[in-house]
């Protein structure tokens, strides 16, 4: 059995713990309540966007439109050509990480699906020279890097600090990447924050886009429909598409970051509730023990004085 210095310093140690794990949770739920109203306060304007570009599109004909709002140029090729650009198919993957760990599984599964979509990709032709890795966060930076990916801009920042300008220029360059060809596909891998304890990790296409249709324009797709049709747009639908097309593709940029954000804070307010549970649960068990170690020491001194009385 322990001495009761070695159980009275183990206490001590799982104090100064406890007051730690306490601190770093209050600070993150601090964190949590400001992600969660940024977030909430973003999807409304988000959901908006979408609503007005999917009866826009959804009304004038979205594969009309989109051909001259953003789509890349078809240029004319030969067969031989065209085989070479098959071969040379490039895609982009925009992965978000925290910055710093104690927080449970959170960067453990992203790393674990980013490898996971990585060893797709290969299985469906693309070597590790024809992805990019743009990584949002310190923790997949590291791992990005240890699998082969160079990074040539540091994002990291971000993690910590959102920021729409920032973000947004990101974004303009993907944009730019994919209408210019050097890029063929932008993926998105995140963190999702459903709830406190579930942060489910999400893959989205980006780029290029899904187009609404008739069957999936919003939740009611023929109250849309009949809604949009009655729309006067000026100067012309497919000007506003255009105007509002990239706006749309940024926002979700900027979403997807307030969201992996919001789910880092939660990931890490859970996990330090849960230390500081077991922290004071060992706590009591050291308690225990080491009163039961005293009262143990107490009594074998009391039987020591008697059996010398006694003689």
């Amino acid at each position: 059995m322990a001495s009761l210095k070695e159980v009275k310093s183990r206490i001590a140690s799982v104090r100064n713990t406890l007051q730690i794990t306490s601190a770093m949770k209050m600070v993150s739920a601090a964190k949590l309540h400001h992600a969660q109203q940024a977030i909430q306060g973003m999807h409304p304007y988000e959901e908006k966007l979408h609503s007005i570009l999917t009866d826009l599109l959804s009304a004038n004909g979205s594969e009309a439109i989109m051909e001259g709002a953003f789509s890349r140029p078809q240029p004319v090729v030969d067969e031989i050509e065209m085989e070479e650009q098959v071969a040379q198919k490039r895609v982009a993957v925009v992965v978000f990480s925290s910055n710093s760990s104690l927080c449970g599984g959170f960067n453990a599964n992203i790393i674990k699906n980013f490898k996971k979509l990585i060893e797709e990709l290969n299985q469906n032709g693309f070597s590790n020279s024809d992805i990019y890795v743009y990584a949002v966060g310190k923790k997949i930076s590291v791992a990005a890097r240890k699998m082969g990916f160079e990074q040539k801009n540091d994002y990291s920042h971000l993690a910590e600090h959102p920021s729409y300008n920032e973000v947004s220029s990101l974004g303009k360059k993907l944009m730019e990447d994919y209408l210019e060809g050097r890029v063929d596909k932008v993926i998105l891998l995140y963190n999702h924050y459903a709830s406190n304890s579930n942060q489910p990790t999400v893959q989205e296409t980006w780029l290029p886009l899904s187009l609404p249709n008739a069957e999936n324009a919003g939740s009611h797709p023929e109250k849309a429909l009949e809604e949009s049709e009655e729309l006067i747009v000026e100067p012309s639908a497919k000007e506003l598409i255009e105007e509002l097309l990239p706006k749309v593709l940024l926002q979700k940029v900027y979403t997807v970051l307030l969201d992996a954000n919001a789910a880092e804070h939660a990931a890490r307010t859970v996990a330090m509730q849960i230390a500081s549970d077991n922290a004071e649960k060992l706590l009591d068990e050291l308690t225990l023990e080491y009163n039961k170690t005293r009262q143990q020491k107490i009594t074998a001194e009391i039987l020591d004085l008697v059996g010398g009385l006694q003689r």
